[in-house]
């Protein structure tokens, strides 16, 4: 257990066993559901601008291939270790079973700020990254996902890369790319647009209206961004947002395009407001009707969680509530409506999935095709998970973790042990 140290992958445990006693899997079946079954460490040296060569730390981790080939995000990321990586792996597995993808859960990256590198050098780290991840990748074993620091032009890179090495394109071995390079309409805003349309389900299932209702995001970037313009659209009102340079908050709102504007002019919300600045760990707890922690893992903790003063915690990030704070929401279930991440953010491993088919057989869908495609099987999975969560009157995250579980569990039973 030593190679997944850290408080992420603690998280992930925890999480899981608290699971496992809820639907009774057996102590000696646990280590094998839990315990990733590859974890890779590479060294990808790279010639910088100034001709000195330096040595980033790499990582990828695969949790199971039980029900198809791993999918998963690449972060691009300092903090990032081997823990972290496996954690988000696994969550990864939880969350494609429950949205009943064949895959298994992935996850990867580089311990790199990729703001503090030219693009030349971001280039030649992606890459090498992707030279050293061949001999354990491909279409029908891991395709990755650009996370937080990748994007389109990231996995571009990174399909180019294996397609020269395999002497043909292989536009299936990632998903989100760019339009022109196989990717899928759609994709880049799949993640925020599942996120606004949970929240929309989850306003009728507590009888909310959209008009006047209010909502923080905690983390501008894609998720969030476009979180905050689909909650724009439906008539909720962005009082309160915040990237890693800036949090805002004003009661009278903000406009979610002048936003856009400002960051794609600046890069962050830095220098958008002076008048509205809040301290980023305050924000959290401002009143609002919907709260999207939508950055990085544990912002709400035991410390913050009983002042939480929304009716819908929408979980845009992964891993953003700790269990302790779990612990202390729980007895809040009647007030605050937790739609939670394995099922929130799903909307971007969806369309990778919608992608990797589309790639498969060469046959692509229009943008309306995937956004009707993502919006009927989130309804499905978010049906499924009130229904089991009212069945045997446990929270909405125990509801989706144990579905995601016992496929998981069920499929590796039915296949046996080999050899």
């Amino acid at each position: 257990m030593s190679l997944y140290s850290g408080p992420v992958f603690e998280m992930a445990q925890t999480q899981f066993h608290t699971i496992a006693d809820y639907i009774g899997i057996k102590a000696d079946e646990r280590d094998r559901l839990l315990l990733p079954k590859r974890a890779i460490a590479v060294s990808c040296p790279v010639r910088m601008d100034d001709g000195s060569v330096k040595v980033f730390q790499g990582y990828r981790v695969q949790h199971h291939l039980t029900l198809g080939p791993t999918k998963g995000g690449t972060r691009f990321s300092t903090s990032l270790d081997m823990g972290e990586v496996a954690a988000l792996a696994v969550w990864m597995s939880w969350k494609c079973a429950l949205a009943e993808l064949p895959y298994g859960g992935a996850k990867g990256g580089v311990a790199i700020d990729p703001n503090a590198i030219s693009k030349r050098e971001l280039e030649a780290v992606s890459r090498r990254y992707m030279q050293e991840m061949i001999p354990f990748v491909g279409p029908h074993t891991d395709v990755m996902a650009p996370d937080m620091g990748t994007n389109e032009q990231v996995m571009a890179w990174f399909m180019d890369t294996y397609s020269m090495y395999q002497g043909r394109t292989v536009t299936e071995i990632v998903t989100g790319k760019p339009v022109a390079s196989g990717g899928t309409a759609g994709r880049r805003e799949a993640t925020g647009r599942g996120v606004a349309f949970l929240v929309a389900r989850a306003m009728q299932t507590i009888g909310l209206a959209a008009s006047g209702a209010t909502a923080i995001v905690q983390g501008f970037g894609n998720v969030g961004a476009i979180a905050a313009h689909e909650l724009g659209q439906m008539g909720v009102r962005i009082v309160g947002v915040s990237d890693h340079t800036v949090a805002y908050y004003d009661p009278k709102g903000f406009d979610p395009e002048m936003l856009n504007a400002h960051v794609a002019q600046h890069g962050t919300l830095l220098g958008y407001s002076q008048q509205s600045i809040i301290d980023p760990a305050a924000l959290l707890i401002q009143r609002c009707d919907i709260l999207v922690p939508a950055a990085v893992e544990r912002v709400i903790t035991a410390a913050n969680a009983g002042q939480l003063k929304c009716r819908i915690l929408a979980e845009g990030a992964n891993g953003p509530t700790t269990p302790e704070a779990d612990g202390i929401l729980d007895q809040h279930r009647d007030r605050i409506f937790i739609i939670p991440d394995i099922l929130c953010n799903s909307g971007g491993v969806i369309v990778s999935y919608f992608e990797w088919v589309q790639d498969l057989q060469q046959f692509f869908w229009s943008e309306t095709e995937v956004t009707d495609k993502l919006k009927t099987l989130l309804n499905r999975t978010y049906s499924k998970v009130l229904a089991r969560a009212e069945r045997d009157n446990v929270s909405n995250r125990t509801a989706a973790m144990a579905i995601g579980v016992e496929k998981v569990r069920d499929a590796k039973r039915l296949r046996g042990l080999f050899p």
